[in-house]
């Protein structure tokens, strides 16, 4: 699976440990930064990693940020994009299977390493159920999209 990953400052340190965990795991992991600690704004760098999702360069994005919130909110905004915020694995796994959602965002002040690297297993390791009821949910989530 093609994994684009993404943080702002805030979850710079945890971005790193992701990144080579997905690759570890077998998987390709696209690091779209950021690169250092400085300051940048969590929107940019949800875009990037949807976008890296919508134009097809990945299957997946992970975000990173403080709390996961604003990243998930930002991500949410672009076409195409179900993006959630994932503290435990239940969810991480859920949302793909229910919600096929393609975008897992992740607090780095919420979460240590280790929940953080057992999130990102859960989401990588889950597919979409295909079940009847999941799919006329899901197009109903994809018709507020339009």
């Amino acid at each position: 699976m093609r994994v684009a990953i993404a943080s702002d400052h805030a979850g710079f340190d945890l971005k790193a440990i992701v990144v080579e965990a997905v690759a570890s795991a077998g998987h390709a992991a696209l690091d779209l930064g950021t690169h250092n600690t400085e300051p940048v704004d969590y929107p940019d760098i949800a875009v990037a990693a949807g976008q890296a999702v919508t134009e097809g360069r990945a299957d997946r994005a992970i975000v990173i940020c403080g709390s996961g919130a604003g990243a998930c909110v930002a991500a949410n905004k672009l076409h195409g994009i179900r993006a959630s915020i994932a503290h435990d694995t239940y969810t991480a796994h859920q949302m793909v299977e229910h919600d096929d959602v393609n975008v897992l965002c992740l607090g780095s002040r919420v979460v240590g390493i280790q929940l953080a690297l057992e999130i990102v297993s859960a989401f990588l390791g889950a597919e979409f159920s295909n079940e009847e009821r999941h799919r006329r949910r899901l197009a109903k989530v994809n018709e507020l999209d339009r």
